[in-house]
């Protein structure tokens, strides 16, 4: 997130906080280098920012927070393969042209061997590391 975005985020979620008194916001990273959730301090754009109730999380923590089980994400990550599968195999029941991103998944499946999952995994995220060996 470059970091006009992220000055601009926070502040929604400082205003947010400020509107709802109770309330305590989150900045959810799915993709982080690290698993964490602490309050956000930071520095944009030369100054300097923080709130008592504006966090930032890893999406492992957040799946944590909702669900009170340390390894919910995993779990959902565990089950997307199969998710996916049950999707594919009602929407092929529709026709081509209503699928055009189907269509084009599952010529890509062919040509690289590899399964919807880890083919839409791959056109996301091969920039990652690990993920170009899929």
């Amino acid at each position: 997130m470059n970091s006009s975005a992220a000055e601009s985020l926070f502040q929604k979620l400082a205003h947010y906080a400020d509107t709802y008194k109770s309330a305590k916001c989150y900045w959810v990273q799915i993709l982080a280098k690290g698993s964490f959730n602490e309050k956000w301090f930071s520095e944009i754009n030369g100054k300097e920012y923080s709130h008592s109730r504006v966090y930032k999380i890893s999406g492992d923590q957040f799946y944590f927070l909702l669900t009170g089980k340390e390894t919910a994400f995993f779990e959902l990550y565990s089950v997307l393969p199969r998710a996916i599968k049950d999707f594919l195999s009602r929407q092929r029941k529709q026709k081509a042209s209503e699928n055009s991103a189907l269509s084009e998944i599952e010529s890509q499946t062919e040509k690289s061997g590899r399964s919807a999952f880890n083919e839409i995994t791959f056109e996301n995220y091969s920039y990652y590391l690990g993920f170009d060996k899929l």
